[in-house]
């Protein structure tokens, strides 16, 4: 294979899998929508819409820059500069030079195709915050916390693990980003949801939960399902090359692998979803299946099969679990993200260590480190947004709903209005 044509197939597989990848916020979106009461749905597909579109806007500005440029081996963090594009070389060779051509191939995979993989994992990382504070978080507040996740505090992260920094060179392993992306997006929605608080009435004085029914339970099932589809490409793309015969039984491996984790975290929360909360539920089911998925990203590459259904089942009970200690604990997280996202990539990133090769203590050094840092700025940041412009709708609007607040009902033929003119 010539140089070239590995450079193109590895352009394409990454544009192929970032777009995968976008749909695993399209598939959130469906997942948490689907999950609230009718009367807060449309705000929050705008919510995660509008997640999406401001990480793209602020990793282009400044996030890849700090994550991946100027990132000395071993360091903290990459280049403050604003704006990233494509190479000097690739602008010559679009411009005619054929001498760049050379220049072009030698970086492996076209510029712009890395950074839209990239910035699609910052994408699933807002989805995970969104889904926790469903129905109670204001819009432009939440999106100001997301512009800070993608600009900061998530690129901060990445410069110390993929970007080539302090805790790879310690080798730290995360091939997927169980504890990078998924871990730190449950760490920011646990901050979010201790200042946010839970939503109106959803703990009784006694402390028992009182349960809100969703509005669409096929939308939260195919919502899963996409998330699911996503998640294979999520994990694969993370293997970053498809130049031969050795990358192709490489990512059968990853994809095979991750299937067979949120199969066995579903299983395993079907089965013990009725011992633990009482009654065989979906949703609980969904995210076990989840966390099995959110399990396995650390290393999707093991060789052996039997292994990935182990870690996939184990971060099903996990999730379980989590999520019947949240409500102990009054903490009101509506999809169980921080459970499916927060408790199984902790335990996918230790998993590494059975038999991905990880250091036990590197990698229990890397998970308190991402794990304080995450936590840490993003309750800073949530204080601040709250003390500048509040962070949760009045109770007012809680009431009547977010969507009939701003004009956008879901089911408007449900509404009483007369068809008649006067």
């Amino acid at each position: 294979m010539t140089p070239e044509t590995a450079f193109v197939l590895n352009t394409f597989s990454l544009l192929l899998w970032g777009a995968l990848v976008m749909w695993m916020c399209a598939g959130f979106t469906m997942l948490e929508s689907g999950s609230v009461r009718s009367r807060s749905a449309s705000v929050i597909c705008l919510k995660n819409i509008g997640a999406y579109a401001t990480t793209a806007i602020v990793f282009y500005v400044v996030g890849y820059n700090l994550m991946f440029v100027g990132m000395d081996d071993g360091g903290w963090i990459g280049s403050p500069t604003l704006l990233y594009g494509a190479t000097g070389a690739e602008r010559a060779l679009l411009g005619g030079d054929g001498a760049a051509a050379a220049a072009v191939v030698g970086n492996g995979r076209a510029a712009m195709a890395d950074w839209l993989f990239q910035m699609v994992f910052v994408g699933s990382v807002a989805s995970i915050v969104s889904g926790t504070l469903a129905e109670r978080v204001k819009l432009h507040s939440f999106l100001l916390f997301v512009a800070i996740l993608a600009a900061f505090i998530y690129p901060v992260i990445g410069s110390w693990t993929w970007g080539g920094g302090w805790l790879v060179a310690m080798g730290f392993r995360d091939l997927a980003g169980s504890t990078i992306v998924h871990s730190t997006g449950g760490w920011a929605a646990l901050a979010a949801v201790l200042v946010v608080g839970a939503r109106r009435n959803k703990f009784r004085p006694d402390g028992t939960v009182r349960q809100t029914p969703p509005n669409n339970v096929p939308m939260v099932t195919l919502g899963a399902f996409i998330v699911w589809m996503g998640f294979l490409a999520f994990n694969a793309g993370s293997h970053t090359g498809l130049t031969g015969a050795s990358d192709a039984v490489a990512l059968s491996i990853i994809v095979v692998n991750s299937n067979l984790a949120g199969a066995a975290g579903l299983v395993a929360a079907v089965c013990l979803s009725r011992w633990v909360l009482s009654r065989v539920d979906l949703f609980a089911s969904l995210n076990g299946g989840i966390a099995g998925l959110v399990a396995i990203a650390a290393a999707p590459d093991i060789p052996t099969h039997l292994w990935a259904v182990a870690i996939g089942g184990i971060g099903g009970v996990l999730c379980l679990l989590g999520m019947k200690l949240l409500e102990r604990l009054r903490i009101d997280d509506e999809v169980g993200a921080i459970p499916a996202h927060l408790g199984a990539g902790l335990w996918g990133t230790l998993a590494v260590s059975i038999d991905g090769g990880g250091d036990p203590f590197v990698q229990i050094l890397g998970m308190a480190a991402i794990g304080g840092f995450a936590f840490g700025a993003s309750l800073l940041a949530w204080l601040a947004i709250d003390f500048a412009m509040g962070c949760r709708i009045s109770e007012a609007v809680e009431r009547m709903g977010p969507d009939a607040a701003l004009g956008m009902e879901t089911f408007p033929e449900f509404l009483r209005h007369d068809d008649e003119e006067e």
